[in-house]
């Protein structure tokens, strides 16, 4: 009998024990985890951080888990422990997707962690390359052309083979006002030179030549940059774009059918779609497509063909 008993405590525990050492470890964390909270809400991230690092991770309350990762986050950030902040900020996103606080912060901790690799790499490489060409994307995020083409020039007298920055002076030399195309397409053409794949220069080719109306030198830039970036989307729609100005309607359906079917949100693809449809016979396909277009227009009404 005292046998018996014994072996029924056992099987009891075996089957019991591991899910109350399971709760047991849950109400640990919890409290843990609110400890951390109560020393991060007190600016004690110093003590807070180590806490909230164990527990984080581990806890099912979500409410519990967003406070502790938003409070992991801001300790991190304060304590510039980038990694830290880093796998708390990937934690919120990846739990609350679109919560706006979680959405606001991540925004602004990324925008904090950007600026301090730009001033480390300002004082620890002052006269490197990739220094130099932050600042020239500062100058050019600032609108100050010049400065930007100042800089981008000093980067290729430096080493003129160096990659995408003949690609970034050509945007720079459309972007001034008056545009400057024809400077703009030699620096286009050497950046294929110095990277034959570079889509994005091929691309800017293709609009070069297009806003000039050459159309058919526009679509061998776009088809070249589409073949080189299969992922490239908007070379479909100037592709189709630039084949329905030159008259070639019947090409321009299959780049565009492509464009539509992974921008379907876009007008813009469906009514060029339609058009090379419509001028091709095909109107009941040219139909649907002008629904698709009005529906995405009433969805997205800033985006218009």
């Amino acid at each position: 009998m005292f046998t018996r008993s014994v072996l029924l405590f056992a099987l009891l525990f075996i089957y019991t024990g591991p899910s109350f050492a399971q709760q047991s470890g849950q109400m640990d964390s919890s409290a843990v985890a609110k400890q951390g909270i109560a020393l991060a809400q007190r600016g004690r991230c110093t003590e807070a951080l180590p806490i909230l690092k164990k527990s984080t991770f581990h806890l099912m309350d979500k409410q519990l888990k967003y406070h502790s990762a938003m409070a992991t986050a801001r300790c991190a950030m304060s304590l510039e422990q980038t990694e830290v902040a880093v796998n708390a900020l990937l934690l919120l996103n990846r739990e609350f997707p679109r919560d706006p606080q979680v959405l606001y912060t991540i925004t602004h901790f990324y925008a904090e962690l950007a600026a301090r690799a730009s001033q480390e790499l300002a004082a620890s490489a002052p006269n490197s390359p990739e220094s130099q060409q932050l600042e020239a994307e500062a100058f050019e995020s600032h609108g100050n052309w010049d400065k930007a083409a100042a800089q981008y020039s000093k980067i290729l007298e430096q080493d003129p083979s160096a990659s995408g920055i003949h690609y970034r002076l050509g945007r720079v030399f459309l972007a001034k006002t008056p545009p400057e195309p024809d400077n703009a397409k030699k620096e286009f053409e050497q950046e294929l030179k110095t990277d034959p794949n570079n889509a994005s220069a091929e691309f800017m080719l293709g609009e070069t030549a297009r806003q000039a109306g050459h159309w058919g030198e526009a679509a061998s830039h776009f088809s070249r940059a589409s073949k080189l970036d299969e992922g490239f989307v908007e070379a479909y729609l100037a592709l189709g774009m630039s084949l329905n100005s030159s008259g070639k309607f019947a090409d321009a359906v299959t780049p565009l059918q492509r464009y539509v079917k992974v921008q379907p949100a876009d007008p813009a693809g469906h009514y060029q779609l339609a058009t090379a449809y419509a001028r091709t016979g095909r109107k009941p396909d040219a139909d649907r497509e002008i629904a698709l277009q009005r529906e995405a227009e009433t969805k997205n009404p800033q985006q218009q063909h």
